[in-house]
């Protein structure tokens, strides 16, 4: 079973939020348990956030919290294999490609490298001490699409 995608419903661009409860409805008259699973824990993290911030959220928010339960499951998929729990660690995995589904394309590392070498001659910036200001304008960037580990490694190895 396929999300459905954002053409599906004609010219009007179909919000994260709407993708979520569309892939549920389907998920259940599917029966796809793991599915229906994790797009209820999906939807329940951002309810959640909604409630904290007494206001719904935009769809750069919404997809900030899948990318955070998706880097909680590789978080979770690394001590599963780390403790030998092939069963966890398995069900980690299929987890995570369902949230995959709902995050946007990756960035390549050297996707990543040219947009830090963008950002660096932005920002005039020549060594480490200079760190702080390319992240500040290179995250927002890659928001959602880069690993922050990959980004500073990369800044770091750019500004030696």
């Amino acid at each position: 079973m396929q999300p459905v995608n954002a053409n599906e419903r004609g010219a009007e661009l179909v919000t994260l939020i709407e993708r979520l409860t569309d892939d549920m409805k389907a998920a259940m008259k599917n029966k796809d348990k793991n599915r229906l699973t994790v797009i209820r824990m999906v939807r329940s993290s951002i309810k959640n956030k909604e409630i904290e911030l007494k206001r719904p959220l935009t769809e750069d928010e919404a997809l900030s919290v899948v990318a955070k339960e998706y880097k909680q499951h590789q978080d979770s998929l690394a001590e599963f294999v780390q403790a030998n729990r092939d069963d966890l660690a398995e069900k980690a995995r299929s987890e995570m490609a369902i949230l995959k589904d709902y995050l946007p394309e990756p960035l390549t590392e050297e996707e990543v490298r040219r947009m830090v070498q963008e950002v660096i001659a932005q920002t005039g910036a020549t060594s480490r001490a200079d760190m702080k200001k390319v992240m500040t304008r290179l995250m927002p960037q890659v928001k959602g699409r880069a690993d922050g580990k990959t980004v500073n490694r990369l800044v770091q190895e750019s500004l030696q």
